[in-house]
């Protein structure tokens, strides 16, 4: 790959903003969860609605997940910058899930007990690109917790969401 073309990329995507999401799973595989930004909305139509994460082919989450064939996407609210870095491997030697409040969901992927929202889903494709997973899931559960704004990442910084007009 050219370089400099690599370079602008990465510049680029600095200039976007997406919410900062803990996706976890649980099952015959183990207990897992990582960081990511990369989750989006596929359909709410069909028989159930998907959404896709993209997880690092070395994390020991992505084995996880596919062997589990479930996974939670927990949405962060702007107060848990702390939950995001633990499962972004920031704390060292720390054990991840220590970090808060965790409940058992329908597809037995946890979720935090409060999230900004949760979303269970069972990973209906899985297609590596590049050094990543593209998982999608179709989603069985969600679950609600804090109100508030989500936490994002943009600029290569946590920050929270402002509204331009007052509604």
């Amino acid at each position: 790959m050219d370089e400099d073309l690599r370079a602008q990329f990465l510049r680029a995507m600095a200039h976007t903003a997406c919410t900062v999401n803990v996706i976890t799973t649980d099952g015959p595989a183990g207990r897992f969860g990582v960081t990511v930004s990369a989750m989006a909305s596929v359909s709410a139509d069909g028989p159930a609605p998907v959404l896709l994460v993209c997880v690092h082919h070395l994390s020991p989450a992505a084995a996880a997940i596919a062997a589990n064939g479930v996974f939670c996407v927990n949405v962060l609210h702007s107060g848990q910058a702390a939950i995001s870095d633990h499962f972004a491997g920031r704390v060292p030697g720390a054990d991840k899930f220590a970090c808060a409040d965790w409940e058992t969901g329908r597809t037995g992927a946890p979720h935090l007990a409060s999230p900004l929202a949760a979303l269970e889903c069972r990973v209906t494709l899985n297609q590596r690109i590049g050094t990543h997973h593209v998982f999608f899931g179709a989603v069985e559960a969600l679950h609600f917790g804090a109100e508030g704004l989500p936490l994002i990442y943009a600029a290569r910084a946590y920050s929270r969401p402002a509204a331009l007009v007052e509604a």
